[in-house]
């Protein structure tokens, strides 16, 4: 079986990254701890979302044609009694931001949040602007936190006219511990009267059994049992049922033997292909070729007789040159290992760009045992 790749197209940014480099054999799962996989059923965080304005800028707002970044100034300096008709207002300082936020529903009040402002209008940068105090409001639209403080960009940009020099994106900024907690849900209940429900962040077969059998090791009796792929009941025992924070903080720390999905990971985009160290191939046989066609266009300048009332033009003369490189055929025995699969393609000299050809085409013939995901 012969597999054609694509053409000659270099990326030099681009990333070969492999999940695992094992020297034997591909390792099946990592262990990890118990808490890093699940979360309690019920529980998750709370985006918080808010509208507010980043003052401070060096002429790098908003424009005039953003109407409600002008709104909002005048609508504010209105609360200090001064009146300005908004039409009236020119100023290039500003910005107007949608501020977002996560809060955990075990968070209390004046506890401190990351918050991240980003702009909503055309301002062309928030580098050194001060976020005024923003309030965030939660799913059911109550006010929950209270966000304000100086942006951290993390780049930089410079320069005037068309000539400029831009580090990062410049117009998301964050604010790190700059929202608090101005109201918090009710304490969560310390006692349980049935079975706790465990939820796999990443929903396996596998690794639910794991989970379920490790708690009933830890604990000495069939208190835990798989309900789905993606949960697992635990029975509380009797001693625990009033003080249900003790009982988790034993079972977050277990070391759980994971299992995961054969997958490659493919952004077309950069050319970054990730290979997970689950991936198997059948038996194939991988071809490599290049061809390259060069277009070049020389201009002669064609000349009329001496008094022949002729006009001087240009006469485009275009060469065309066809090259194709020597194809090399590397065959992959069945099972082959991550190990095997990255050696071939190396010595194959195959850039980013043509693995995920190869990696698509190795699928598109069965010959791949994993799922490709595409970002």
């Amino acid at each position: 079986m012969t597999i054609p790749c694509s053409s000659r197209t270099r990326l030099t940014a681009a990333l070969l990254v492999t999940g695992s480099l094992l020297s034997h054999t591909a390792v099946i799962g990592s262990e990890t701890r118990l808490k890093d996989i699940v979360t309690l059923h019920g529980v998750s965080m709370s985006p918080l979302l808010g509208y507010g304005l980043v003052v401070g800028l060096n002429k790098t707002g908003d424009k005039r044609q953003t109407l409600f970044s002008t709104q909002s100034l005048t609508n504010m300096l209105s609360r200090f009694g001064i009146e300005v008709p908004a039409d009236q207002v020119k100023v290039e300082n500003i910005a107007a931001v949608l501020v977002t936020a996560e809060m955990s529903p075990y968070q209390r009040v004046g506890a401190r949040l990351d918050a991240t402002a980003s702009s909503i209008g055309d301002a062309r940068s928030l580098q050194g602007g001060t976020l005024m105090p923003t309030p965030l409001h939660g799913p059911n639209g109550e006010l929950v936190a209270l966000a304000q403080g100086p942006l951290s960009i993390g780049g930089f940009g410079g320069g005037r006219g068309a000539t400029s020099v831009q580090v990062n994106h410049l117009t998301v900024g964050r604010v790190p511990n700059g929202a608090i907690v101005q109201s918090a849900p009710a304490p969560a209940v310390e006692t349980v009267s049935g079975p706790m429900v465990l939820v796999l962040r990443e929903p396996d077969f596998v690794t639910a059994t794991r989970i379920a059998r490790a708690i009933n090791s830890h604990l000495g009796v069939e208190a835990a049992r798989a309900l789905d792929p993606g949960s697992v009941s635990v029975e509380v025992p009797a001693i625990f049922r009033s003080s249900l924070p003790t009982f988790v903080a034993q079972l977050e720390t277990l070391p759980i033997d994971t299992d995961v999905v054969a997958r490659v990971v493919i952004n077309e985009r950069t050319g970054t292909v990730v290979v997970g160290g689950n991936v198997r191939l059948g038996p194939a046989a991988v071809a490599h070729g290049n061809l390259s066609v060069r277009i070049t266009t020389r201009y002669q300048v064609s000349q009329p007789l001496p008094y022949t009332r002729g006009d001087t033009v240009t006469v485009p003369e275009q060469d065309v040159d066809v090259e194709e490189g020597t194809a090399q055929l590397i065959a992959l025995e069945a099972g082959t290992t991550l190990q095997t699969v990255v050696s071939a393609l190396n010595t194959l000299g195959v850039s980013p760009r043509d693995v995920i050809a190869i990696v698509q085409a190795l699928k598109a013939a069965g010959a791949l045992q994993a799922e490709i995901v595409i970002l």
